[in-house]
């Protein structure tokens, strides 16, 4: 067995630890995806009572209920990144937590009413959000200053383990939601997330490990610097939360939609659900297009830093909705419009999240400091949850007293693409004074770059 490091590899290899990682995180967003395809038809289709009697929510009972629970699942990062950086570290913090993500798969797995439902999504909230910024931080930390040029490859094939496993649980939750039930649609996810935790323990003589800092961590956080730092970063989070209200939506807004359409596509009749596997196996496939082709082309003509490919992602989701607002207009007309409309609008709506999130990941754990990177992972994470919030208060809002929406139709759609255009303004003024400084693992907890620099949007 390899033997056990403290530090982060320093050699220009691939650290012997990042499989393990790359591989726990394919079977765990496998089971947080596949419980999430298939969690609003079973609010609005298959939830009982205490006596097994059908007792469904309202679409926009769903959509609040699914959206809190996102923000729910996405501000918990904050908790387990203090865990990891001040007491426990990314391992113990990561194996312990995900406990508490098994329990909750088991109890949706188990219970069909409300209780089961709030109880597991709890849980899961937990689990998933506590080991969320862990995982991500964890992966950079394999890494030292010889090294550090592989980081950003690590990130994409990280980001692309993530959509592998989305990809394969989209199809096959709905599938079995449909032909076995939700006590076996949940309980396959549970199985997943057993696994994810069994293989992140077997690297676990293979990682780096880095050691949690106690009040060392608690000092730089409430630092000058880190107060500034903070305050940067929470700024950008601000931005980025507007496009997570709209892109968390693909899994309730859209599900909700698709199931008006015509869902005969490429000779195959979808499943509502199904359709959002259209936004994995569009990720695996801007990742490498992005990275290899088109990054590089746009870089001969100008600078394209991380900032400027976040700003032109805003502009891409806010098209995707536009398209939204179109299918919206066509079916409240009485025309039945082909799924091949929504494919177009995850089409843009992947192109903005591959932009937006796979530069975020990199981006935000290169400007954290040695001693706070989980802790600033969970404030990209953070993002996700605002988003979900916005979502939720949205939809809670527009509930009249007879449970009809005051904001339906493309009205609902077109409110999100102005919010979102509005944002898109303030951003590029916002990127456009942010300073960049740059942090790695095992090198000086400085700046690497000689000063800090503008970063134009």
């Amino acid at each position: 067995m390899a033997e056990y490091r403290t530090t982060p590899e320093d050699t220009p290899n691939m650290p012997g630890g990042v499989p393990y990682i790359v591989g726990n995180e394919l079977a765990e967003r496998f089971s947080y995806y596949g419980m999430r395809t298939i969690l609003i038809v079973f609010m609005t289709h298959h939830l009982r009572d205490a006596s097994g009697a059908l007792a469904t929510m309202t679409p926009e009972e769903a959509k609040t209920a699914f959206h809190t629970f996102g923000a729910t699942a996405y501000f918990m990062p904050l908790l387990g990144a203090v865990l990891a950086d001040a007491w426990l570290g990314k391992y113990r913090t990561i194996m312990s937590i995900s406990l508490f993500y098994c329990l909750g798969h088991l109890a949706l797995a188990l219970d069909e009413t409300r209780l089961g439902l709030f109880s597991g999504l709890a849980l899961i909230a937990v689990g998933s959000g506590g080991i969320k910024p862990c995982v991500s931080a964890h992966v950079g930390d394999q890494f030292g200053p010889r090294n550090q040029g592989l980081l950003e490859r690590v990130f994409g094939w990280f980001y692309f383990s993530i959509n592998f496993g989305s990809f394969f649980s989209h199809l096959l939750t709905p599938w079995l939601l449909v032909h076995y039930g939700s006590r076996v649609a949940f309980g396959v996810p549970g199985v997943l997330m057993l696994i994810a935790t069994i293989v992140f323990w077997l690297g676990r003589h293979r990682f780096a490990h880095i050691p949690p800092s106690g009040r060392d961590f608690l000092r730089e956080l409430t630092s000058k610097s880190g107060r500034s730092l903070m305050l940067r970063l929470f700024g950008l989070v601000l931005f980025i939360s507007v496009f997570w209200s709209l892109y968390e939506q693909n899994s309730s807004a859209w599900v909700l939609q698709a199931e008006r359409m015509d869902r005969e596509f490429l000779g195959i009749t979808w499943l509502a659900p199904q359709i959002t596997a259209i936004n994995p196996i569009l990720v695996l496939l801007f990742i490498p297009l992005n990275s290899y082709v088109i990054y590089p082309a746009i870089g001969k003509l100008f600078p394209l830093p991380a900032l400027r490919k976040v700003g032109i992602g805003f502009v891409f989701a806010v098209a995707a909705y536009l398209v939204s607002a179109f299918i919206e207009l066509q079916l409240d007309a009485g025309l039945r419009l082909n799924i091949g409309w929504q494919v177009f609008a995850y089409a843009l709506l992947t192109f903005a999240e591959v932009l937006i999130y796979g530069t975020g990941l990199e981006f935000f754990y290169s400007q954290a400091p040695n001693r706070m990177k989980s802790f600033v992972m969970s404030l990209f994470l953070l993002a996700i949850s605002l988003g979900n919030a916005i979502t939720a208060l949205v939809n809670l809002l527009i509930q009249g007293p007879d449970g009809t929406s005051r904001l339906s139709g493309p009205a609902y759609y077109l409110f999100f693409a102005a919010l979102m255009a509005i944002t898109t303004v303030g951003f590029v003024l916002y990127a456009a004074r942010y300073r960049e400084h740059r942090y790695v693992q095992g090198g000086p907890d400085q700046p690497l770059d000689t000063g800090a620099r503008t970063v134009n949007a």
